[in-house]
């Protein structure tokens, strides 16, 4: 545990808040509701395993080399895409490569990290709370945010709650947990969301179709499991 006694849970955005957290805490819980994270709670729930991408680079080829299916964009809309409805039906044992803008380049920027590395939604909110609570005496959150034209970090909302359910799992399942400040307003947040259909992201799923996928990423406590990242792909823990 810390020096000052119990586990401290800190929250910090996007690819420069897993650079920064990287250097004090044990254990990140990367937050992309809409829908990375989301895609892979629902995913490895079915007894898939998910290997992140920074890019669309090479992912072709390592697909094949590792007998994988490559996950498309939403835009496909047939076969394993980024749409968790998709992915509903996965198989036990199904290999599945992930790319995506933003949850799985963190993930993969966090690979040779040494850190625990899980994915963690509302879905698995109290699962992935009560795997890390008592584990690490440092977590931090990365809400993963999305990006602007210019590729400058976009704070979300989603993101914000996504991370505010877990915080604030672990507060009520242990009264050892202290909060920074940035992780007290997630949860502030979280216990006062409105739906995800009203945020842009949200807006935006529903305009193009894809309302199911938002009414599966804010299911709380949908899924009881913990998609830990080892050997470069997310597993169940155990």
């Amino acid at each position: 545990m810390s020096e000052s006694g119990g586990t401290l849970v800190q929250l910090e955005w996007g690819p420069q808040g897993l650079r920064m957290l990287s250097e004090s805490c044990e254990c990140v819980v990367i937050v992309d509701v809409l829908s990375f994270s989301t895609s892979v709670t629902v995913a490895v729930g079915r007894g898939a395993a998910v290997w992140p991408h920074g890019g669309q680079e090479r992912t072709e080829e390592l697909a094949r080399a590792i007998g994988a299916t490559l996950v498309r964009g939403r835009n496909m809309r047939e076969g394993r895409t980024l749409s968790p409805a998709s992915l509903l039906d996965v198989e036990d044992g199904e290999r599945l490569i992930m790319p995506s803008l933003n949850g799985s380049v963190i993930s993969h920027a966090a690979l040779m990290s040494g850190l625990t590395v899980i994915a963690g939604s509302i879905r698995n909110a109290s699962a992935v709370a009560g795997w890390v609570g008592g584990r690490f005496s440092t977590i931090g959150l990365i809400p993963a945010g999305e990006q602007w034209a210019d590729g400058a970090l976009r704070v979300c909302y989603e993101d914000l709650i996504g991370a505010g359910a877990i915080a604030s799992r672990m507060s009520a399942m242990s009264g050892d947990v202290r909060l920074t400040p940035e992780a007290q307003a997630a949860i502030a947040a979280f216990e006062q969301r409105r739906p995800l259909a009203e945020v842009p992201s949200g807006k935006e799923l529903v305009d193009q179709g894809f309302s199911v996928d938002v009414s599966l990423a804010e299911e709380l406590d949908a899924d009881d499991v913990v998609p830990v990242l080892r050997d470069g792909r997310y597993i169940a823990a155990d």
